[in-house]
């Protein structure tokens, strides 16, 4: 009888392309999997010429769960930045539990969890909402990991937000202050999904923090990306109320997305990213890509002006 396949969410989505390197990992090594994608259009195509199955589908809607968690045997859960993300996080869990036999679910989570409790006032409301899900995850009784990554280098803090400023001015312009933060490349968060997936049991019911491999302050970074570009770039701290009301308005974001990168800027001033583990090198053999190794690769991105963004995590 052949292995059931492995269930994928958010494959064709930009959260750093998380889940489509999940599902091109997992068919690398042979494996059958099933990708979700929200609408069929040419990212779902090239889903599917990895081999992959490809299934459409709504994470809030419990028929198109039901139907697309059938005869999976385990499960990546992740998803971009919504206001529907605790009611998609419910709706899998409750389906999961029901009418799924899964022996493995791992979670996409976020690092900022690790400092929350039941009162934290201080967080996103997409940061909220994933401490509730990590909450129902665990009370559904599902063979769950959690992944709580710090932000990803694609997020649009430092893309969208950087790539102008370094191609026309030489600076990264953010509100950080002092604080230190470790960004984890997108590409290390789907190994180590994928290392789970293929060999879970031992990673069932804990949780995992990735990050990058040292916690820096943003003038360190900015030296980090001259190297890596060959090029004078500074760091210049600015004012967290201009940032807001000019830079950040200006990208004219959904209210839940603009709360959500409003936030995460001022926990970077107020040093809750300072964080790092070993995690990902623990769990892949391999150590996690550094800032200026990232930037080297994508050089492109920061040299010109219209490069392109990533999506926020």
């Amino acid at each position: 009888m052949p292995d059931p396949p492995i269930l994928v969410t958010g494959a064709a989505g930009s959260v750093g392309a998380v889940g489509r390197t999940v599902v091109e990992e997992l068919r690398r090594r042979g494996l059958p999997v099933r990708a979700m994608v929200h609408r069929e259009d040419e990212r779902a195509e090239a889903l599917r010429a990895t081999g992959a199955e490809v299934v459409a589908g709504d994470l809030t809607r419990a028929p198109d769960v039901v139907r697309v968690l059938d005869g999976c045997g385990r499960m990546y859960f992740g998803m971009s930045v919504s206001p529907k993300y605790l009611e998609a996080t419910m709706t899998t869990a409750a389906v999961a539990r029901d009418y799924a036999r899964l022996d493995a679910l791992v979670n996409m989570s976020q690092m900022t969890v690790s400092q929350m409790d039941l009162t934290s006032a201080s967080e996103s409301t997409q940061q909220r909402e994933h401490w509730l899900a990590e909450q129902a995850l665990n009370w559904s009784g599902l063979p769950v990991t959690h992944l709580r990554p710090t932000i990803f280098m694609e997020n649009p803090l430092f893309t969208a937000f950087a790539h102008r400023s370094i191609a026309e001015e030489g600076t990264i312009r953010l509100p950080f202050g002092a604080g230190r933060t470790s960004p984890v490349a997108a590409r290390d968060v789907a190994a180590v999904v994928a290392e789970i997936l293929v060999n879970p049991s031992s990673h069932i019911g804990r949780t995992y923090h990735l990050t990058g491999p040292a916690s820096i302050d943003m003038t360190t970074m900015a030296e980090e990306f001259a190297v890596a570009l060959g090029r004078p770039v500074a760091y210049v701290d600015v004012s967290y109320e201009a940032w807001v009301n000019h830079d950040l308005k200006a990208l004219g974001l959904s209210d839940h997305l603009f709360d959500h990168l409003a936030t995460m800027a001022r926990l970077h001033a107020e040093n809750r990213y300072d964080r790092w583990t070993d995690d990902i090198e623990t769990i892949t053999g391999r150590p996690a890509t550094g800032v200026r190794e990232y930037v080297r690769e994508h050089a492109e991105m920061f040299t010109n002006a219209t490069g392109s963004s990533g999506a926020p995590r």
